[in-house]
């Protein structure tokens, strides 16, 4: 009886402990929140100033940079952090939060100031519009114009860059399917569902310019698709095993080329264009206006080419994302170490 009794006591101490815990911890994310500006951690790396200069104006302005979690966002953000700080801002690390949603949902809240971003996803992920625009400059215009009267999100200084989705397939399956565009893909799932299995994040197969939405452009049903929901990083290896016949990518990784997979030609030209652009609260850009100025030569030299080889250099390699951030930032001349 004692015995039960003082593990009666212990475990209400424990959930004493852990509802003050949680309760706590909901006050700090509150707090975080609220303060905004100060949320985040130090830049990994330090760096110096190179052709990015130090800018009066910016001299120990606290800016906070945000990215999603996967690796091409986590590098971009950093090359952001990098391209601040030379310039003199007290840059604070808000990189590799989980999804789209709640990284833009960060931004609007004041907890992450300046990202740089896709214009597909803000056109259709954030504003909701269904139909993209064919033309990437009138796409970008479009998003720049509709977020700042909306939200007061500021767009500036689009990349020739474009990470936009694909279907991918190992060169075995392509042979045996025949498939080589999104409509003999979407043939193949009508005809033979079973050799058309097919591996998705969540996120594209819940969002309008990913899976259900192609399956509507295409003209197929998603609930006719054997799929397998994995993490990003795992679909390009389970692709090129032959886990799944076909995998969802994004066509800047630098894991498409290393594996030897195929990408099914988008011939209804479904995706979006999603060109990487700065996007930050109009309160920092109005505070900051030389942002513009520091950023737009980083971000002109962000062509596909460039960042499917960083995004290798991570994926395949295994370097740090800051590494490759920061030695490309001094092998452009940006920066120094």
């Amino acid at each position: 009886m004692n015995n039960r009794i003082g593990a009666t006591r212990t475990a209400r101490t424990r959930g004493l402990r852990a509802l003050v815990a949680g309760v706590l911890a909901v006050a700090m994310l509150g707090s975080a929140v609220a303060c905004g500006l100060q949320s985040g951690g130090a830049v990994p790396l330090k760096v110096h100033p190179g052709s990015i200069t130090e800018q009066p104006e910016l001299k120990g302005a606290k800016i906070t940079v945000g990215s999603k979690d996967f690796t091409e966002q986590v590098i971009l953000g950093y090359i952001l952090e990098f391209a601040l700080s030379a310039a003199g801002a007290d840059v604070r690390d808000l990189t590799n939060i989980q999804g789209s949603n709640s990284a833009r949902d960060a931004m609007l809240a004041g907890q992450v100031d300046i990202s740089i971003e896709y214009t597909g996803t803000g056109w259709i992920n954030y504003l909701g519009n269904e139909k993209p625009i064919p033309d990437a400059q009138h796409q970008f215009e479009a998003v720049r114009d509709e977020d700042l009267e909306r939200n007061d999100v500021v767009w500036m200084n689009v990349a020739p860059m474009d990470n936009t989705y694909a279907l991918a397939v190992n060169q075995s399956n392509q042979r045996a399917t025949g498939v080589h565009t999104l409509s003999q893909y979407a043939d193949l799932v009508k005809s033979d569902p079973g050799a058309a299995t097919t591996c998705l994040e969540t996120e594209f197969r819940s969002r309008q310019d990913g899976f259900p939405g192609m399956a509507r452009a295409y003209g197929f049903s998603p609930a006719d698709v054997r799929t397998q929901i994995l993490q990003t990083g795992i679909i390009y290896q389970a692709t090129a095993n032959g886990n799944c016949a076909f995998g969802e990518v994004f066509t800047t990784d630098g894991r498409i080329k290393a594996l030897n997979l195929a990408l099914l030609d988008d011939d209804k030209s479904f995706f979006p264009h999603y060109n990487a652009a700065v996007s930050l609260r109009k309160e920092t850009a109005d505070a900051y206006p030389v942002i513009r100025q520091v950023t737009k030569p980083v971000m002109d030299a962000l062509t596909s080419e460039e960042i499917t080889e960083l995004n290798r250099k991570v994926d395949v390699d295994g370097v740090e994302p800051a590494d490759v951030a920061r030695d490309w930032m001094v092998d452009k001349g940006f920066v120094t170490k």
